[in-house]
């Protein structure tokens, strides 16, 4: 079941067709956000592949976006790892031979999980350094042949975790610092060759699985301290994808998007309510200091 339908197409500020003949790459397409992104993407015109890990989620949710609209293609790649750039090199040139082209990328692969820097082990930061920061830059690197050619467009799902520090996310504030550090050198070098690269940068968005872990206070909690009073949706970051895949954003490159109802503005984070007394008590929790 897709979270848009064709509503979307009605009701949204964009025109129907607006990418027609296009194709979209995406990593993580099979996920909460990505997904819906892709979603926006197919019912606005556009071809659509994605990548995942998970062969039957990949699969479902491919039939399910395509479904979206009558001569939509979506093709399915699973079992791919982003942290291998042989793997994506093979699944963009299956996405080549079936859809004709690639002028979109998102790079949205991600891995994220609640931990305190006392038990977060060696391992488990290079893990996710790996896939959201190296899996960034395989993606583009796999796809740069065809950006090239189709003077495409790169979104980079981001985070505004490293704005301020957030405990318990260490891990994922790294490497989205780090993805926003590849984009602007990215939109530098590759801006005289027609390619522009961007990021988007959620922050509260309702039904996600990183809100569901970081949303500890509850819902309300978190809606008191964004500045727009209320949960961020998936179709927010869907229209941001569109804005900044469409012509509307030509001049737009090297730029953070940040959709976030205002929230880091008063630097106040989901999982930091409390958390002198929460850290302490994790310091002082056993089988600390992993290495």
């Amino acid at each position: 079941m897709t979270y848009l339908d064709q509503r979307y197409l009605s009701e949204s500020a964009w025109k129907p067709n607006l990418f027609q003949g296009k194709v979209v790459f995406v990593t993580g397409g099979a996920g909460s956000i990505c997904r819906v992104q892709t979603e926006a993407m197919v019912l606005l015109g556009a071809n659509a592949a994605i990548v995942g890990r998970n062969q039957q989620k990949t699969d479902d949710a491919a039939k399910d976006i395509q479904s979206l609209r009558k001569d939509a293609k979506v093709v399915s790649l699973p079992n791919v790892d982003v942290r291998d750039v042989k793997q994506l090199a093979s699944a963009v040139a299956k996405t080549v031979q079936e859809l004709g082209r690639i002028d979109f990328v998102i790079a949205g692969a991600a891995g994220n999980f609640l931990a305190d820097f006392n038990h977060l082990s060696s391992n488990a930061f290079k893990s996710v350094i790996d896939i959201d920061l190296l899996g960034s830059f395989n993606t583009v690197k796999a796809c740069f042949g065809e950006l090239r050619k189709n003077k495409g467009a790169i979104i980079f799902v981001s985070a505004t975790l490293h704005y301020y520090g957030v405990p318990f996310q260490i891990h994922v504030g790294a490497a989205k610092a780090g993805v926003d550090a590849l984009s602007n050198a990215l939109a530098v070098e590759l801006g005289p060759l027609g390619i522009r690269s961007n990021c988007i940068a959620p922050g509260p968005i309702d039904d996600t699985e990183g809100m569901s872990r970081l949303a500890r206070g509850g819902k309300e909690r978190i809606i008191q301290k964004v500045p727009l009073q209320r949960m961020g949706t998936k179709q927010d970051i869907a229209d941001a994808t569109v804005y900044l895949f469409s012509p509307a954003s030509s001049y737009v490159t090297g730029d953070v998007l940040v959709v976030d109802g205002g929230s880091w503005q008063v630097s106040q984070s989901a999982a930091s309510h409390d958390y002198p007394v929460t850290l302490k008590k994790y310091f002082d929790a056993p089988k600390g200091g992993k290495l």
